[in-house]
């Protein structure tokens, strides 16, 4: 990843915690990591836990975020949220998979969209 790129998705994950926080979620913890894979966000919703997938573009034109993130990187994540669940006893919880993506124009706001319940449990 280069230096512009992972400038961008630091940016990108600290838009998107402000953003989650306004909308009610606590965050558990940020950039998991197991040898499974990694999570952006660990974030409460309720009394359900999200493990928050974030991609942050400089630009609309190669499709919205959330097409960028192919079956390889859901089965890791999923790996990954099981991983954690399983470490701090949480498999009881109720559990899903959210998606925040930011759009980092030049100009302008940035874009944000949160999908809820964005993809099921991966193999």
């Amino acid at each position: 990843m280069s230096k512009g790129t992972d400038q961008l998705g630091k940016r990108g994950e600290k838009i998107a915690r402000k953003f989650l926080r306004r909308r009610g979620y606590r965050i558990r913890a940020l950039n998991y990591s197991c040898p499974y894979g990694e999570i952006d966000i660990i974030a409460q919703d309720g009394k359900t836990i999200a493990f928050v997938e974030v991609r942050t573009l400089s630009s609309g034109k190669h499709g919205p975020p959330f097409d960028s993130v192919g079956r390889e990187k859901r089965r890791r994540v999923t790996r990954a949220a099981r991983d954690y669940l399983h470490k701090y006893k949480l498999a009881a919880h109720d559990w899903r998979f959210d998606f925040v993506g930011i759009i980092l124009a030049e100009k302008g706001s940035p874009e944000v969209e949160l999908i809820k319940d964005a993809f099921p449990p991966t193999r």
